[in-house]
């Protein structure tokens, strides 16, 4: 195995899970560099990053910088000869890029040039992709064009979900880093320019992206709402009040309704409609309350919004 000093730069579970599988392979990891502790949930509770959570169980030296671009030289002093990153959250400065002798490697969940940016996976369902990926690239201080080393392709299911299609995503990550790192580092390497021309960009989701519009094809508000599960969610309104949603399937039938009408129980399941056929849910959740399942939320809530449409 290589004793070559690798550090390691990611933050959530897609990138913890490619850290403990590089760890259990007997990589070398000097250092790990995850994202500041954030605020979640309701009562915002500072919590580690997964990738911290790693870098604790296996005793790692864990670095936290609030701003990498300003912040760089504590990386420095564990000499890396490899830089590794995985959805670590922030663009790496020259002064990193240029330091290690093997350079600084990024692993990306999409097929490169389409999707660069922060959010691939949920952009990806939520435009009917039927493919996605892993690009392992050379990093440089632009958002994900650097060169191409290696890439493979994995299918979208159509009941994928983003948590579904996170996992394996990277289970497919780590695979090639293990099969690329010991070419990379015998010099066996193969670098592809990006084509510019054909990127697409997947920025990063925003409070507007996690409201779902019925008026849209079918398949088009089911894509939107199974990219957002089960994280950061997917929600519409009715009577003032949010409603969020889950566990979601879709019937392409010709419905009468307005788009965004709640239409009641079918086969155990709350239907809304929309464009050219019927949204299914079984689960839904009033905002601040406990998710439940449909004829629960029916038999509660769910009888007073029949014939009602979502906002």
């Amino acid at each position: 195995m290589n004793n070559e000093r690798i550090v390691f730069m990611g933050t959530p579970a897609f990138a913890a899970h490619v850290l403990e599988g590089l760890l259990n392979a007997g990589y070398n990891i000097v250092a790990v560099v995850t994202q500041a502790d954030a605020p979640v949930g309701r009562k915002h509770v500072l919590t580690p990053s997964p990738v911290k959570e790693v870098a604790l169980k296996h005793h790692l030296a864990l670095l936290q910088p609030l701003h990498i671009r300003k912040e760089y030289a504590d990386v420095l002093k564990y000499e890396p000869d490899l830089i590794i990153t995985c959805a670590y959250g922030q663009i790496i400065p020259s002064a990193l890029l240029n330091y290690p002798r093997f350079s600084c490697i990024n692993t990306h969940a999409s097929l490169l040039p389409s999707y660069r940016g922060g959010a691939p996976i949920q952009r990806a369902i939520m435009a009917g992709e039927k493919n996605s990926g892993i690009t392992i690239m050379y990093m440089n201080e632009k958002m994900d064009e650097g060169d191409i080393l290696y890439q493979k392709s994995l299918d979208i299911r159509e009941d994928d979900t983003a948590t579904s299609l996170f996992a394996r995503l990277s289970d497919l990550a780590l695979e090639m880093l293990l099969e690329y790192l010991p070419l990379h580092f015998k010099g066996d390497i193969h670098p592809l320019k990006q084509d510019s021309q054909k990127a697409t960009y997947a920025y990063n989701l925003t409070k507007d992206d996690e409201h779902i519009d019925f008026n849209a094809d079918v398949l088009q508000v089911y894509n939107h709402i199974r990219a957002l599960l089960d994280n950061p969610g997917a929600y519409a309104m009715m009577d003032g009040k949010v409603v969020k949603f889950n566990d979601v399937s879709y019937l392409r039938q010709a419905i009468e309704a307005l788009p965004g009408t709640f239409l009641g129980l079918y086969e155990k399941q709350i239907a809304v409609s929309a464009v050219g056929g019927i949204i299914l849910f079984a689960t839904l959740q009033m905002a601040g309350k406990n998710p439940l399942k449909a004829v629960d939320f029916y038999n509660g809530a769910g009888k007073a919004m029949v014939n009602k449409r979502f906002e």
